[in-house]
């Protein structure tokens, strides 16, 4: 029984991690905010390096429970999933609201706000069909390749899905890569108007859920390298799989919508 108990729940103990965890949010948000006024990047910095070693900790108690204390019942591991997937449902609202600024921005019936001709005049958008198009295949790539994985651990063989795992971490990193490189060469700058302020938004986060994603993934490679899923019990990797899923139709969304719609009518492109 989980805990101890006559019940198949897990009774969670305290924790300092989702304390920790707020603080290192805080942390990054403010340290964010800061560098992006021309402020030092340190601040920020410190909040990443907290919340990666929030990631650290957590998934180390929650591997624990699973492997060595036997909490994750089949009762419990249904709730896991439940809550990923109402996770999962969460974000989807969250980039709903980039893409309404967007669009509300932008779409003269929706708003009447809206900038016209859209992109502004002032503003050189980048070509959907360099590196953008390029990132889509990358992040299809990896896609496919994470489902290959998740194949290999329904049929029990960690040592395949270690190896399908490296493919989809390394496409992830490349694809992190070419955002930096865009983000470095671009012909605007954040603070340049409505455009350049929902593009790095939606964008931006987006790029932030690919680097938690590929950790996500890393983990579960570390994981897979040490033999701890089975076929029947995988409920971390499914997760990691799952998140990353979606990382992949936000991106698709962002590509038509902000990249090749969103560069309107404009002749020059970067």
């Amino acid at each position: 029984m989980a805990s101890g108990g006559n019940h198949p729940f897990h009774m969670v103990e305290p924790s300092k991690w989702p304390l920790v965890g707020s603080v290192a949010a805080l942390i990054t948000a403010c340290g964010s905010i800061w560098f992006m006024h021309g402020g030092p990047w340190y601040l920020m910095a410190a909040g990443f390096v907290i919340m990666f070693y929030t990631f650290y900790g957590w998934w180390k108690d929650v591997i624990a429970e699973s492997l060595t204390r036997k909490y994750h019942t089949d009762v419990v591991s249904h709730g896991l999933r439940v809550g990923m997937l109402l996770f999962i449902a969460s974000e989807v609202m969250f980039f709903f609201a980039f893409f309404w600024a967007f669009f509300h921005a932008s779409v003269p019936f929706l708003s009447n706000v809206a900038t016209v001709p859209w992109p502004p005049k002032d503003i050189m958008p980048f070509n959907p069909w360099n590196i953008p198009f390029l990132n889509t295949l990358i992040l299809l790539t990896s896609g496919a390749t994470v489902t290959v994985a998740h194949h290999a651990i329904r049929h029990g063989d960690n040592k395949m899905c270690a190896r399908w795992l490296v493919y989809t971490v390394i496409l992830g990193m490349i694809f992190t890569g070419f955002q930096a490189y865009e983000y470095h060469h671009a012909a605007f700058g954040l603070k340049d108007g409505i455009y350049p302020s929902t593009f790095y938004l939606a964008t931006g986060f987006h790029g932030f859920h690919v680097i938690v994603g590929t950790t996500f993934l890393l983990v579960c490679l570390f994981r897979a390298s040490k033999g701890h899923f089975t076929a029947e019990k995988h409920i971390g990797f499914e997760a990691a799989a799952w998140y990353w899923h979606f990382v992949d139709v936000v991106w698709l969304f962002l590509f038509i919508a902000v990249y090749w719609w969103g560069k309107g009518s404009a002749t020059q492109l970067l």
